[in-house]
């Protein structure tokens, strides 16, 4: 596990919504704080192709009048997933494509309601994130977030359905669109997709992110998705399962770790390459043994293009 170093106690008067939160489940002694742990066995969202044969696709904000959201299913499937806790530095972006680092200290952004307070407060903390645990970085360039929260009417909740986020051809899509003046040349080297995960009021105690390790996902388990913008067509990933897969969580997830998750690496398609496919499946589940009334998970997810050596 990759750490940064631990900051002195702080009185709870100068903590941020989200620090007082995560205090709050220290001290509190009744059931409902209890957080799951430890290895367990967990229905999981696959990816069932459209019926119809057709080219699956999903409408990012309101579909064209007549047409669905998606036009694409699930099924459930029954998986075992394992808690890495204390296990952390076992992971590494080039074998499993995920990776945490712990002991952060309190973020200057102290709400994370506001997008542009966001952008300047946030997104520097995770590009000095990642230029420091992603060796060989020259460069970053973060294109957006989103923020997910389990309250009823949220604008975005937990995804429920295993995906990745993005595909050799809209990972390529996204330099030429955020960077068409150097795309070229940036696309000559290494350059890879990172999703930085973190919960806002943790530690998470329901709706916790699993992930599969790359190593064991083969290529024929991806399904490329159209994924429509009002202006755009961009690519996602459905995840066709097999039983080779093996999940993982980090349990009781908190305020102060981060989860890399790797969407995209050029350099998994280089022949003789040591990095082990650089796309991560992921989504939130509910753990059978989370207990009523349980809080909902809030968490924030950047998303960074990343460039060298």
């Amino acid at each position: 596990m990759t750490t940064a170093q631990p900051l002195q106690a702080t009185a709870a008067h100068n903590l941020s919504q989200s620090a007082r939160t995560e205090a709050a489940y220290q001290t509190n002694g009744n059931s409902n704080s209890f957080i799951p742990r430890g290895d367990t066995t967990v229905t999981l969202n696959y990816f069932r192709p459209p019926e119809d044969g057709s080219v699956p696709f999903n409408f990012v904000e309101q579909p064209p009048e007549g047409q669905p959201q998606r036009n694409f299913g699930n099924f459930d499937v029954q998986v075992p997933i394992h808690d890495i806790r204390g296990e952390e530095s076992q992971y590494t972006l080039d074998k499993d494509a995920f990776q945490v680092v712990s002991y952060l200290p309190e973020s200057a952004e102290r709400d994370f309601v506001d997008d542009e307070s966001i952008k300047k407060n946030y997104y520097p903390e995770v590009e000095k994130l990642i230029l420091d645990h992603v060796p060989g970085t020259n460069k970053v360039f973060i294109f957006d977030h989103t923020i997910r929260r389990s309250t009823a009417g949220a604008p975005r909740a937990p995804v429920t359905r295993v995906h990745i986020d993005q595909t050799v051809k809209s990972a390529t899509q996204r330099v030429h669109h955020h960077l068409p003046k150097e795309a070229e040349k940036l696309l000559q080297g290494r350059f890879r997709l990172i999703n930085i995960w973190r919960p806002l009021n943790g530690p998470v105690q329901a709706n916790p992110l699993g992930f599969a390790s790359s190593s064991t996902l083969r290529d024929e388990d991806l399904i490329p998705v159209e994924h429509r913008y009002p202006d755009r067509t961009g690519e996602t990933a459905g995840i066709r399962y097999n039983p080779g897969q093996k999940w993982h969580y980090l349990s009781g997830m908190k305020n102060n770790e981060r989860l890399f998750l790797e969407c995209f690496d050029s350099e998994a398609r280089k022949p003789g390459t040591k990095v082990l496919g650089g796309r991560v499946p992921h989504t939130a589940f509910q753990d059978p043994r989370t207990p009523e009334g349980a809080v909902g998970r809030e968490s924030i997810e950047v998303r960074a293009l990343v460039f060298g050596p």
